[in-house]
């Protein structure tokens, strides 16, 4: 009697797999000929798709039911890898808890020292015959830090060790990207409307009251596509975003019915009453859509999360305060406006002056000085020391900071360190967020000689000042 060369895997398992992710069996079909040991596995596989399409989840899926004697399997998500030395070390770890490899991983810091580390496991231990092993790069063309050989080199392990298979699972390949031979890809194409409203239709809210399960089912049919269409296009292009969006807007197309001012059955009714819904993207955001309004609270009165003053902590915006100072008033003013020694209070100089130079009465247009001098807010940030406005912070923040109260005790500003931990590190988040940018750039953050540039605007500035109680039009010179 022949044996069979080619054979499938068992139908079961599929059918379990497509009912699980209805509307990709074509996919799921030609992800197990591809992958099966008895079919026609290959050695380099690229799926492709845009996001949330299955991808990963399939081909996880599939493989786990694949999983036995003949078929090991194990999936590297790249996106969790910083660098790829990080990712060799995770492929080959990986590999080793799937193997069951008693011994310990060693450290592998380029390609190939993983090609070894993988044919001692793969390619000189004894296997069983027609034993595969299939190794899964989730999101490789979002691998940080990549070498542009990285993925031919990758291509290539698979040449080298007959029983592996390498799987890349990318967004949108470009052509050739492996430098090899031909290599099969498969594309999962994005969900059209009827797969949409399928797979939605699965899995329906509960019965509205006074409603019958079919005639919650069939009107929930109709809103899904009615969802899809105003949506779909503008803000809800995949299916998590318009699973969330049918769930958010559903209680809302169901007052009425609930209400009892309209049936189930008058589907274009209950359209025209929940059009403002539909048209309104911002129902999309969860902290919008789900958090319960109890009270209305109004406009002006409810707080600015993406404000610098409340994103900031004080030693940070009073870092920032003390970096446009510097970025804006002359250095040989730094001694008259911070200085102490002489009248023991700081002197500031309130508002400018537009037109210097000019004499009073009708007679002052024949003056020939006249000019007229654009405010320094108004220009360009200039480069300054970081020393130097680490002194101007110092000086600026026993006024400024209520908790110092104006005393300066024993080289100690209210009780604490003038420059302690606290400050450089609030320089380092201020660097992060690029509101501060070295420049230059390189060195290290805690350098006293490096030159620095702030990154915001007077608008930005006035708002932070003012939340912290300083007017900083008074600590400019014009």
């Amino acid at each position: 009697m022949a044996v069979s060369i080619f054979e499938l895997p068992d139908e079961l398992r599929l059918t379990l797999i497509a009912k699980e992710f209805p509307c990709r069996e074509p996919q799921i079909r030609a992800l197990a000929t591809l992958l099966n040991p008895s079919a026609a596995p290959c050695q380099n596989l690229v799926v492709y798709g845009t996001e949330a399409t299955g991808k990963t989840a399939i081909t996880a899926a599939l493989l786990a039911s694949l999983d036995g004697d003949l078929l090991r399997h194990t999936i590297v998500n790249s996106i969790e890898c910083i660098t790829a030395r990080h990712l060799y070390e995770t492929v080959v770890a990986r590999v080793a808890a799937a193997l069951e490899w008693d011994a310990v991983p060693p450290r592998c810091e380029s390609v190939s020292q993983l090609t070894v580390e993988l044919s001692k496991m793969l390619k000189y231990t004894e296997r069983p015959e027609g034993f595969r092993f299939v190794l899964v790069f989730d999101g490789i063309d979002h691998q940080r830090e990549a070498p542009h050989t990285l993925l031919p080199a990758l291509a290539r392990l698979s040449e080298i060790i007959p029983s592996l298979t390498t799987v890349f699972v990318v967004t949108s390949p470009p052509p050739n990207n492996l430098l090899t031979t031909f290599v099969p890809h498969l594309h999962f194409p994005t969900y059209t409307k009827p797969e949409f409203i399928s797979i939605l239709s699965l899995s329906p809210p509960p019965p509205i009251p006074n409603t019958t399960p079919q005639e919650t089912l069939d009107l929930y049919t109709r809103f899904v596509a009615a969802v899809h269409d105003s949506l779909s296009r503008s803000a809800s292009r995949t299916l998590p975003s318009l699973s969330q969006a049918c769930q958010t807007l559903w209680p809302k197309f169901i007052l009425p019915i609930t209400a009892r001012t309209h049936t189930a059955k008058e589907f274009s009714k209950l359209v025209v009453l929940a059009r403002v819904h539909f048209q309104d993207e911002s129902l999309l955001d969860p902290t919008l859509s789900l958090a319960p309004s109890v009270t209305t609270i109004p406009l002006s009165t409810k707080p600015k999360t993406t404000d610098l003053a409340t994103l900031l902590p004080t030693t940070a915006r009073f870092l920032l305060l003390a970096a446009y100072l510097a970025s804006h008033n002359p250095t040989k003013t730094d001694l008259a406006l911070f200085s102490t020694f002489h009248h023991g209070r700081k002197r500031r100089r309130g508002g400018f002056s537009g037109i210097t130079g000019v004499s009073g009465g009708r007679g002052g247009r024949k003056n020939g000085n006249q000019h007229r001098k654009i405010a320094r807010k108004l220009l360009g940030a200039h480069a300054f020391v970081l020393e130097r406005m680490l002194a101007i912070f110092t000086a600026v923040r026993t006024e400024w900071d209520p908790a110092s109260q104006g005393k300066i005790r024993d080289g100690m500003v209210g009780g604490e360190q003038e420059m302690d931990n606290d400050i450089y590190m609030s320089i380092a988040t201020l660097a992060s967020l690029r509101l501060l940018v070295k420049v230059g750039g390189g060195g290290d953050v805690c350098d006293l000689g490096g030159k620095w540039r702030v990154a915001v605007g007077w608008e930005v500035v006035r708002g932070l000042g003012r939340s912290v109680g300083v007017e900083v039009e008074e600590w400019l010179v014009e």
